[in-house]
């Protein structure tokens, strides 16, 4: 349980920095309460795409992805983000990854902040 809340911030913090960084990706709310609880939502849901549909699109996509030496995942990573933001328009969640570019970008950094995160963060053992 506690290496799930610590993966879970750690993806709301990734999360909250490509929305820092990136002006196509935009996370609304009233107050900075609304939007935390909104980010750890968002956070949840990216999780749970990570952990059911990510892996059927990897093994799908598993020759092109020894074909491009996994520059592929960057691909799927952005596919991922566009899937949690589509999500979070059905539940109403103010957050939002306008066009598949913008999902590029805001994968690699979400990717590169989460590692960062986990590194830092203690693990559940």
């Amino acid at each position: 349980m506690k290496n799930f809340v610590v993966k879970t911030i750690a993806n709301a913090g990734a999360l909250a920095v490509a929305v820092w960084l990136i002006d196509k990706i935009t996370l609304t709310g009233d107050s900075t309460g609304k939007k935390i609880g909104t980010l750890l939502l968002v956070a949840l849901l990216f999780g749970l795409v990570n952990f059911v549909v990510k892996p059927i699109v990897k093994l799908l996509s598993l020759p092109l992805l020894i074909l491009t030496l996994g520059l592929f995942t960057l691909v799927v990573n952005a596919l991922m983000l566009l899937l949690t933001s589509w999500l979070a328009d059905t539940f109403d969640l103010s957050f939002h990854v306008e066009g598949f570019w913008t999902a590029v970008l805001g994968g690699l950094i979400i990717s590169i902040v989460s590692w960062a995160l986990n590194v830092v963060l203690p693990d559940g053992d």
